[in-house]
């Protein structure tokens, strides 16, 4: 992607590996004028319209609306701090080229930032990019909409050119793009990376910051702009107060080479604009020295109650439209327009209408009688803070995500027991292989995505130093709907379960997480207490809410899998007339859900939590299915390749098990963003009504 490369017949055989593959661009071409402007003065002394910051914040706090309504996490503080960056940014490489070509061709531009591009959605719509509209931006993250949570390539190529999402992993990327523009001799294209401070933190970024002025000092890479927002805000709070400060990070920047450039005023679009402009003069003056624009930003900026918080505002701070107009009315104020446009204002109708519909909806639904819910991730602080008053050397070692995966409360209740080493998931597994070393039991959290893809090496060195870690790894598979697919960890299973001495365990539930975690706790201290070392144990498990308790007083035994439904009496027919349905983590519930619509469809079913997928119980499995005629349905949010099912299936069939199997897992395929993981369960078929359909084909 990006360069445009000469068709492969008019590449001489001794150029071609310096030219590269010819393909085609999917990129869209140059946009006209934003709808919404605002003028800057360029170094000429003319003036350019740019897309009006003021209305990215509208947009942002439009279109988050629409997506919680939707039942979809949002980001609101980020972008909205991002926004006169991307203004600059944008105005800049949309100015129609001289010689008519593309603006591709003359800009490499990567977000580092993926909390922030839903502002550069916004931003792309006020100019009707790539054909958007501003009605496109109400169904951002919704399944149908390419546009997911992070910028994805595989779902809007379009519109993004790489991919982000995991912090850090942008600008690397574009160290790449600039490295294989010199590589072709393509050196009238520059690169540009906006990046946040947090990602800096990320040790995949700090290498490409190392790399980036070493290697165009040896000219071998085109001029390059990275643009910083530093506002000294991560998702749970401000970064050098929880973890260190990063200024002596930025201090260090010119003595690693950059060329850098300091903007005290972030949101004053004029020295953001002129300040990133004259960056790139500089940088194309001379590559061999790349330029860092270190701009000083608010997170949260255009509403005081999210610019005061700790956080920035991080979530999109609103539940409901009841207060959004106040919020909007509050963003425009600030930017200095006395009245919304059209367009924003039908929009917020819109939304309070909805708002008022879905009250009256609720309002009038009969009140259920369900089970209690919560998240899963709830038990292990409970556990933790339990065996810590025991006295058990128990500390929380964490990458800013704490109040996600659920071990916030222990932080809290043992701050001397906590350490944040900022967002740097490899250094925090890393840093609790020490404390393990030292005598401490340490628990890592982080979302699933990043504790394998970031924490596999760490892991292995762990349990290479006899040092064992304990990891709460949340948001596995499709339950971290919203946020997409750079976020959705469908392969945690393979990368993590042939890692020696390495036990990975999926609770289905609140009470199971809470009672495995003190079981962890307890045998890690016993075993080391006899000089042995315990295996590090890995719990992987979803985001949405689940039944606190799966099974009325439900008993746990390490090891064993349990029962937790079983209708094979119930039918007629019996063994002939039923299947083992295999589950773990969230795939339980609904495998639940999937037994109940067998029943009414007289198929029987014994429903296992499979918690230890690496470890599956084959007793537990066998008596199973002895009962049910051999028939097994194994279901997860995780690739058919390399999850529970696979190694359960490779494991009956070594100890010579008679059985058939329905195999339901993700094919090959990444995720996308959608309101609730039920959809795209739906979609690959791991749902209730794939689980039903793959049962009942069995007595098709």
């Amino acid at each position: 992607m990006g360069a445009e490369m000469p068709t492969a017949a008019a590449v001489s055989p001794e150029n071609a590996h310096r030219s590269g593959l010819a393909y085609p661009n999917p990129l869209a071409g140059t946009p006209g004028e934003p709808n919404y402007a605002a003028s800057v003065k360029k170094a000429d002394g003319s003036e350019l319209k740019v897309a009006c910051p003021t209305s990215t914040r509208l947009s942002l706090a439009l279109m988050n609306m629409n997506a919680v309504m939707g039942g979809a996490a949002c980001h609101w503080g980020g972008p909205s701090g991002f926004a006169e960056i991307i203004s600059a940014l944008h105005g800049i490489m949309f100015e129609p080229l001289k010689d008519n070509k593309e603006w591709h061709t003359r800009w490499n531009f990567v977000n580092d930032a993926g909390h922030a591009e839903n502002g550069i959605y916004a931003v792309k719509a006020n100019y009707g990019f790539a054909g958007m509209t501003m009605a496109d931006l109400k169904g951002f993250r919704s399944v149908e909409s390419k546009l997911t949570g992070h910028g994805e390539g595989h779902i809007f190529p379009e519109g993004v050119m790489v991919s982000n999402g995991p912090l850090g992993s942008g600008l690397p990327i574009a160290q790449g793009l600039s490295l294989a523009d010199r590589l072709a001799n393509n050196t009238e294209r520059t690169t540009i990376c906006v990046m946040s401070d947090g990602a800096m933190m990320e040790g995949e970024a700090r290498e490409a910051v190392a790399a980036i002025p070493g290697l165009a000092a040896k000219g071998k890479t085109t001029p390059f702009v990275m643009v910083l927002s530093d506002n000294n805000t991560k998702l749970s709070g401000r970064i050098d107060e929880q973890s260190f400060s990063m200024v002596p990070s930025f201090d260090a920047l010119a003595a690693q080479g950059w060329d850098v450039v300091e903007v005290a005023e972030g949101h004053d679009l004029q020295a953001v604009f002129t300040a990133i402009e004259a960056a790139i003069g500089t940088a194309e003056g001379d590559a061999t020295k790349p330029v860092a624009v270190w701009v000083k930003t608010v997170k949260g900026k255009g509403v005081v109650s999210t610019e005061e918080s700790a956080s920035g505002g991080h979530g999109f701070p609103l539940g409901n439209p009841s207060a959004l107009r106040a919020f909007v009315n509050e963003i425009a104020e600030s930017g200095g327009c006395k009245e919304l446009p059209p367009v924003y204002a039908d929009w917020l109708a819109e939304l309070e209408a909805a708002g008022q519909a879905k009250e009256a909806a609720a309002a009038a639904k009969p009140k259920s009688d369900a089970a209690p819910t919560g998240k899963i991730q709830g038990g292990f602080a409970k556990a933790m803070i339990a065996c810590a008053e025991e006295g058990l050397p128990v500390v929380s070692v964490s990458a800013d995500l704490a109040g996600s995966t659920g071990v916030g409360p222990f932080q809290t209740a043992f701050p001397q027991f906590t350490f944040d080493v900022g967002i740097a998931e490899s250094n925090m597994v890393n840093a609790a292989t020490g404390f393990s070393k030292q005598g401490y039991i340490p628990v890592v959290d982080t979302f699933a995505q990043f504790g394998v893809t970031k924490g596999a090496l760490p892991i292995c060195m762990a349990n290479l130093s006899q040092s064992p870690i304990i990891g709460v790894f949340s948001h596995i598979g499709f339950q971290d709907a919203a946020d997409g697919a750079s976020h959705q960890g469908l392969m945690y299973l393979a990368m993590t379960s042939a890692i020696p001495y390495t036990t990975v365990y999926c609770p289905a539930s609140a009470e199971e997480a809470e009672w495995a975690m003190a079981h962890t706790i307890r045998d890690f201290a016993d075993k080391r207490a006899k000089g042995e070392t315990p295996n590090s144990v890995l719990f992987f498990c979803g985001r949405e809410n689940f039944p606190i308790s799966l099974v009325a007083d439900g008993k746990y035994e390490w090891g064993k899998a349990q029962i937790v439904a079983d209708t094979t009496s119930s039918v007629e027919g019996g063994k002939d007339k039923s299947v083992v349905v295999s589950a773990n983590a969230s795939s339980v519930a609904y495998a639940q859900q999937a037994v109940d619509q067998l029943a009414e469809q007289g198929i029987g079913a014994v429903l296992l939590n499979n918690a230890i997928p690496n470890q599956p119980d084959l007793e537990a499995h066998t008596a199973a299915l002895a009962r049910c005629g051999g028939r097994l349905v194994t279901v997860e949010d995780h690739q058919a390749i390399g999850g529970a099912g696979s190694m359960l299936v490779t494991a009956l069939a070594e100890a010579s098990v008679d059985f058939s199997v329905k195999l339901l897992g993700v094919r090959g395929h990444f995720g996308q963003s959608s309101y609730t993981a039920v959809e795209l369960y739906d979609k690959h078929g791991i749902g209730p009504a794939g689980i039903t359909e793959a049962a009942a084909s069995f007595f098709a």
